[in-house]
């Protein structure tokens, strides 16, 4: 049996978002819609940088409980989010407690369920990040924020992300990048 993994989709991968081809995409692995739920912590949730990224801070206790999709993912899906979140190198892929409390199929489910879920999370960031708004729930498309700007060869997200992290522990501010064919 294949090993699968839970992800919590709190921006633009979940469903009728901007990049929710990458997680519907099947010839990159495969991925069920599995419910919706929010984060049993609360964490900001921010949209920062000239493209309107949604940014999920790893700062525990500040923030919102946020909402967002569950999908079970194989590993080569696990593999393409984590070359689109640039994992490890920008965004941080950390299990986390997430309280399902809808189905796949619309139902709510009483009692809410925990579900450990693999969460983007953006450990390195400008300081000025963390007195952004905070969000509840993200669209790309919102008055609380200017609208996203789809990634392309001049803007991958992995670019953006050097643009406004932090320096890494190690002293470098530069992103390891896979080169695409």
């Amino acid at each position: 049996m294949a090993t699968t993994h839970l992800v919590f989709s709190y921006g633009t991968l979940k469903s009728g978002e901007p990049n929710f081809e990458v997680m519907n995409n099947p010839s990159k692995g495969r991925s069920t819609f599995v419910g919706v739920g929010e984060t049993v912590k609360r964490y900001p949730l921010v949209v920062a940088s000239q493209y309107a990224v949604p940014f999920l801070l790893l700062v525990e206790g500040k923030g919102e409980n946020v909402q967002g999709e569950i999908y079970e993912v194989d590993e080569p899906k696990l593999a393409s989010l984590d070359e689109l979140e640039c994992h490890p190198d920008f965004y941080h892929r950390k299990k986390t407690e997430i309280l399902m409390y809808e189905d796949s199929q619309g139902n709510s489910i009483e009692p809410p369920e925990i579900k450990e879920c693999w969460v983007y999370f953006l450990p390195r960031y400008k300081p000025e990040m963390i007195d952004l708004p905070y969000l509840k729930k993200y669209n790309s498309i919102s008055s609380d924020h200017p609208p996203y700007v789809a990634s392309n060869e001049e803007t991958d997200l992995c670019l953006i992300m050097e643009l406004l992290h932090s320096p890494r522990e190690d002293g470098t501010d530069k992103i390891k990048r896979t080169e695409k064919p």
